[in-house]
């Protein structure tokens, strides 16, 4: 892979992971929030436990996408970025351009998923 194509990976990695920070911190402004909120009845109970399970959710899948970018960036670091774990051949420009820390090419992340 191109530098030039690395260096434009990298930004893409580095606009998710400042997306993704900003969506947690804004998440656990709201959660305060809601442990703030006074409850008048038990629907108003399940509202906000609905509301606080969801963010944990959501908070969780985050930050493994975190994860996943931080490893990524390592990826291209070490010289090793675009290529499938799997097949060890190249991930499509395409695939990455939507997943830009992805592992796997679309023929082995399908064989993972059959697998799962």
């Amino acid at each position: 892979m191109k530098e030039s194509d690395l260096r434009f990976f990298e930004n893409l990695l580095d606009i998710r992971k400042e997306q993704i920070q900003n969506n947690i911190n804004n998440a656990l402004k709201d959660m305060q929030e809601l442990q703030k909120t006074d409850a008048s009845d038990e629907a108003d109970h399940a509202s906000i436990s609905s509301d606080r399970l969801t963010k944990h959710a959501i908070n969780k899948q985050q930050a493994e996408e975190l994860k996943e970018i931080e490893y990524a960036k390592n990826k291209i670091k070490e010289g090793r970025y675009g290529i499938c774990e799997m097949c060890e051949e190249s991930i499509s420009v395409q695939r990455l351009k939507v997943k830009p820390h992805a592992k796997y090419c679309i023929v082995c992340r399908e064989i993972i998923e059959k697998q799962n």
